[in-house]
């Protein structure tokens, strides 16, 4: 890990951490969540697109993946200090392993799950996707999610299906899931 980590005194578990494939919903269902629950709501992205000034594309331009990975990194340890949020992460925030740690830490991890004819119709025509920049993006959508599937899976506290049920029945069965922890 690196030197910079979230603060010590932030709770294990308080975060509300949403995984998955570019599409699957992190950022619509994390909003509609957030709402619902009353916390604030940050989408990692986006958080770098802030710091940077610059889209992703351009970053991936400039900096290659590599860069953007690391960005990603030092935004993550920085927004985990924002306390009780619900965070959507990017598609590939789970690659490192100290991103893994530091959202298995200090968040519970719902993976939402999406089958890349889903994932493709929602992502189809979006330009901001630099990972899908290619001859056949559908083809690479399905590489990244072999690649990714088993560390979503381990990572996670909770699968939701997140294309199986309306956004509305995806919210509440996370409350409902989060509900079943806090009782315990």
């Amino acid at each position: 890990m690196t030197d910079t980590v979230a603060p010590k005194d932030l709770p294990t578990k308080s975060l509300i951490i949403l995984i998955g494939m570019m599409g699957a919903g992190k950022t619509t269902i994390g909003r509609a969540l957030a709402r619902k629950i009353g916390r604030k709501f940050i989408d990692l992205d986006h958080a770098i697109v802030e710091r940077c000034g610059v889209d992703i594309p351009t970053i991936f331009d400039i900096e290659g993946e590599e860069g953007f990975r690391k960005r990603e990194t030092e935004v993550l340890q920085d927004v985990l200090g924002d306390g009780d949020i619900v965070l959507a992460t990017g598609g590939g925030a789970v690659l490192r392993e100290e991103n893994r740690q530091l959202m298995q830490q200090y968040g519970q991890v719902f993976y939402l799950r999406v089958d890349v004819d889903e994932l493709y119709r929602r992502v189809a025509k979006d330009k901001n996707r630099p990972l899908l920049a290619t001859a056949n993006p559908k083809a690479r959508l399905a590489e990244l999610l072999a690649a990714r599937a088993d560390i979503y899976e381990s990572m996670a506290d909770h699968i939701i299906d997140s294309a199986a049920d309306s956004l509305n029945t995806v919210v509440d069965q996370m409350i409902n899931l989060l509900a079943e922890r806090d009782s315990k």
